[in-house]
């Protein structure tokens, strides 16, 4: 044990002694990275840091923290029974919006890249219209209104098919399985976009060369030559896709209300946001905070690893 604690320590000296030689070589361009690298660690390392730090206190930004050790994460798994629904909630949505949207977008961006370029612009722009505009869901609040005055409503009405308003935000019977689609065409933006990027990018000349080594069709086509080109946008895309199915907030928000009936469209950062900037306890809200971003790093790593297969 430990001449292998022996051989560790003596790596990392290594690697710290080779890291050393190659910013005095290369002193010029760490230079130039020197500004980014102030500006992350200012406004993103540290907030994260001092959000860890905060989710050991009792903090409500007036008085000082006081150190509570893991209290607040003894509470939030054992006593916080909306935080358990905001789990499920927010799980439920990452598994159906992350994965689907993520393989919709990249069939969608593959099935449109042989399109003309005038098609190809309008699919793109319907598809990237949810990322572009933030307040998209004002549509989908007048369509699915709780009142008469809401459009389904009235035209259901109308149509002699309902005496009254059906609850489609309000009923948590309906709620979610109205609000999920939704979420699921707002997310496929910037990942539809990233991989029609991608698919343009590659040289038509990997298909010439593939069909003369064998490929006999498309699908072939499509796993030893489109993905493997693709792994950057694919890992961008995956990124960007479990990134918004965690932080899903303003569209429950805004569509299910705050809070919602029986907290039926609960997600974590909904209450993050309700901890953190309504009842102003920063303690346990760094602890819901910091919980996320560690589910989220996991994900990032799982997705990685199943990329990483990808052609191989």
């Amino acid at each position: 044990m430990s001449e292998k604690l022996d051989k560790y320590i003596a790596k990392k000296k290594l690697a710290i002694s080779d890291l050393g030689r190659n910013i005095r070589v290369n002193k010029v361009c760490y230079l130039f990275l020197l500004p980014y690298a102030v500006l992350f660690i200012t406004f993103y390392v540290l907030p994260m840091l001092t959000s860890i730090y905060f989710s050991f206190t009792n903090y409500n930004i007036l008085e000082k923290p006081d150190f509570i050790g893991a209290r607040n994460y003894l509470n939030l798994f054992l006593e916080d029974d909306v935080f358990t629904t905001a789990v499920k909630n927010t799980f439920l949505i990452a598994i159906i919006t992350g994965p689907v949207g993520y393989i919709m977008a990249f069939i969608f961006a593959w099935l449109i890249n042989e399109l003309p370029k005038w098609i190809r612009t309008l699919v793109v722009f319907f598809f990237y219209a949810p990322s572009i505009s933030g307040n998209a869901y004002f549509v989908f609040k007048t369509l699915f209104n709780d009142d008469q005055n809401g459009w389904l409503n009235r035209f259901l009405a109308n149509m002699g098919i309902t005496n009254a308003p059906i609850m489609f935000l309000t009923d948590p019977r309906i709620g979610m399985k109205v609000i999920i689609p939704i979420i699921l065409w707002m997310s496929l933006g910037t990942g539809f976009l990233s991989f029609v990027a991608g698919l343009k990018g590659i040289d038509k000349a990997q298909y010439e060369a593939g069909y003369i080594d064998g490929i006999q069709n498309r699908w072939q086509e499509l796993w030893f030559i489109t993905l493997p080109n693709m792994k950057p946008m694919l890992l961008f895309g995956a990124v960007m896709s479990i990134t918004s199915a965690f932080g899903v907030c303003d569209v429950t928000m805004q569509l299910a209300g705050y809070p919602s009936t029986d907290y039926y469209a609960r997600t974590i950062v909904t209450h993050l946001f309700d901890y953190g900037f309504t009842r102003f306890e920063m303690g346990y809200a760094s602890a819901i905070a910091t919980v996320l971003f560690l589910t989220m790093i996991l994900c990032n790593k799982v997705i990685q690893k199943l990329l990483n297969r990808v052609g191989h």
